[in-house]
């Protein structure tokens, strides 16, 4: 999987990028992620990329031209499955998008910044946007790491035990049983008895009971979405 994200400041996604999983995964050759700075597709000396709105509102929007550049540039080199603009009133990012979204070949993410992107790119350019809550953040590149991570790591090979992703919170739309490890008493604090019983049967039930239990009680909108989609 190849994920080109197109920013204008860099420099907030070179960290998130380049270690832990997404690290890994790309030193394995798993999976490329390329930063691409909007500024260098500026057509003016002073790299500048933004612009006042038409029609009097407050703040700056960037320009087409320049994402214009970026996004042509990318798509003549490959095909690309996804063009994502990150956006607070696209589609609510979850794991059933993340899922999908691992199984895509090539995608490019674009950064909002400012006030937004000017809507002529939205309307020709973008085939999909992504918002990863309803609130409003300074720019598009924390939701373009999250998204990356998210994705990255179902990716075949990338966690080293497979199982693991397919057992995360929100896979079968309920938040995940409790975990326990080493020690199995700690200042009175003790393991549930059955998690030490070594009856794979009895543990199965009892994950999924608190499986169902945690999701009733934290997150109940998790149940009706799975009703719906059965």
């Amino acid at each position: 999987m190849r994920i080109d994200i197109i920013t204008v400041i860099p420099e907030l996604l070179e960290s998130p990028l380049r270690h832990s999983i997404l690290g890994r995964a790309q030193a394995k050759g798993l999976a490329e992620l390329h930063v691409h700075n909007l500024r260098d597709y500026s057509t003016n000396r002073w790299r500048r990329v933004d612009d006042y709105p038409f029609g009097g509102e407050a703040g700056m929007i960037l320009q087409v031209e320049p994402i214009d550049r970026a996004i042509s540039e990318l798509t003549s080199q490959r095909a690309y499955d996804e063009i994502i603009y990150t956006s607070p009133d696209g589609e609510t990012f979850d794991q059933g998008i993340a899922n999908e979204l691992s199984l895509k070949g090539n995608i490019i993410i674009l950064c909002g910044h400012y006030k937004g992107i000017d809507h002529r790119i939205r309307e020709h350019l973008i085939t999909r946007e992504i918002s990863v809550g309803d609130y409003v953040l300074t720019g598009g590149e924390l939701p373009a790491a999250i998204i990356a991570d998210a994705v990255v790591r179902l990716l075949p090979g990338v966690i080293g035990d497979a199982e693991s992703a397919l057992s995360d919170t929100f896979q079968d739309d309920l938040l995940a049983p409790p975990i326990y490890t080493r020690p199995a008493e700690y200042k009175g604090w003790k393991v549930p008895e059955v998690l030490l019983s070594g009856h794979a049967a009895r543990i199965e039930s009892w994950k999924m009971e608190q499986a169902l239990e945690r999701t009733r009680r934290l997150r109940p909108d998790l149940l009706d979405k799975g009703d719906s989609r059965r």
